[in-house]
């Protein structure tokens, strides 16, 4: 177990990620980007299903990248977004970014915690297009002399689903 950290500072956290999800859900995507380090890493990897007796033995089957992303590159996914040209967009998704069970721990870095939730990301799009992602987020949040207080600079997406059936993942986690 971690040492424990303030009440005080619990609450500020959770309301630097809750303002993000409203950011995310109000398309407020350029907000958003000011809450992002620029040596952030936004990573999400393939999720397999390993048998039982390999992952006792540490053996893993290979997964490969869905989102290993810089600032930047998130940026150009935003401009793009801006345009009304990316289609899978059009029209643009309705999501909400529900997140709980808030574990939030010390790290080496100096001013960076680590913070763990489970997430739920509900997208609607059109009439009847539909989906739900599950999973957990490890968030690296760097303190910050701003008004927020801290910013964004490490987020590894681990989905739960093995098979993405969407036609498209181009909303943000």
């Amino acid at each position: 177990m971690n040492k424990p950290i303030s009440l005080e500072l619990y609450h500020h956290i959770t309301q630097f990620l809750y303002h993000e999800a409203a950011l995310l859900d109000d398309w407020q995507f350029r907000a958003w980007l000011d809450l992002l380090e620029d040596d952030l890493r936004y990573t999400m990897r393939t999720t397999v299903n390993a048998q039982t007796r390999d992952r006792r033995k540490s053996i893993q089957p290979p997964t490969t990248w869905i989102f290993n992303d810089s600032k930047s590159q998130l940026e150009r996914r935003v401009a793009r977004l801006e345009t009304g040209m990316a289609w899978a967009e059009e029209p643009p998704s309705r999501t909400r970014h529900i997140i709980s069970n808030c574990m939030i721990s010390e790290t080496d870095l100096p001013d960076v915690l680590s913070v763990r939730v489970n997430y739920l990301l509900t997208r609607s799009q059109k009439e009847r297009d539909e989906m739900i992602y599950v999973g957990t987020r490890t968030d690296l949040l760097r303190r910050r002399s701003t008004t927020e207080g801290w910013g964004l600079c490490g987020r590894e997406i681990i989905l739960d689903q093995a098979v993405i059936t969407s036609h498209n993942l181009s909303v943000l986690f």
